[in-house]
């Protein structure tokens, strides 16, 4: 008899901070996420299309930092402590600078403390889109100022920003960053 496992595992399991670093990296073939009440999420890693359109993503987020250097650019195996108490990890993301600058080295170098301003989820085929939506929502209420959300089976983009409601895209071609990220505009050919 075969037993079907969802892709995504959710676990009651009470970890520290400490214990949580060190599980994920023992484990690095694996992305762990933790909610705010502690439940811890394991995540299969990606597959191949997706794994490489998020390095497209990564990539053209990076380019325009390095021209521009306003903060910093993180990949998807960063995780990050929300303020509430979650750890997740977008499939992309930035940091303004001076809120970068707040942090201690050691802060720097674990999961740092911080909610990113910007954040990109890129949809696996796997990915329920009510978790990743509410994902979204947890990031804004923790702090980001913009959030992306890429749907490539339908080519559909949710746009999220404090206190508006959602914006639905449907089949764009690029998207900006706003004032967030002055002068950045995500080529999405490579995504989709």
């Amino acid at each position: 008899m075969t037993i079907a496992l969802p892709t995504t595992l959710e676990l009651k399991i009470d970890l520290t901070d400490k214990q949580f670093l060190q599980l994920c990296q023992n484990n690095q073939a694996l992305k762990f996420e933790r909610t705010a009440t502690g439940d811890l999420i394991i995540m299969p890693p990606t597959g191949g299309t997706t794994g490489d359109r998020n390095a497209d993503l990564t990539f053209q987020l990076r380019a325009w930092n390095r021209q521009h250097r306003l903060g910093k650019t993180f990949d998807s195996s960063t995780g990050f402590k929300l303020p509430n108490g979650a750890d997740r990890s977008p499939d992309a993301a930035w940091i303004a600078q001076a809120r970068w600058d707040t942090l201690t080295i050691e802060q720097q170098d674990k999961f740092p403390p911080i909610c990113p301003d910007f954040v990109v989820e890129l949809m696996s085929p796997s990915d329920p889109l009510e978790k990743v939506q509410a994902k979204m929502q947890e990031y804004l209420a923790n702090g980001a100022r913009l959030g992306w959300l890429l749907n490539r089976k339908v080519k559909q983009v949710e746009v999220y920003r404090p206190n508006q409601p959602v914006d639905l895209l449907m089949f764009p071609a690029t998207l900006s960053g706003e004032s967030i990220l002055p002068e950045f505009v995500l080529d999405l050919s490579e995504i989709w």
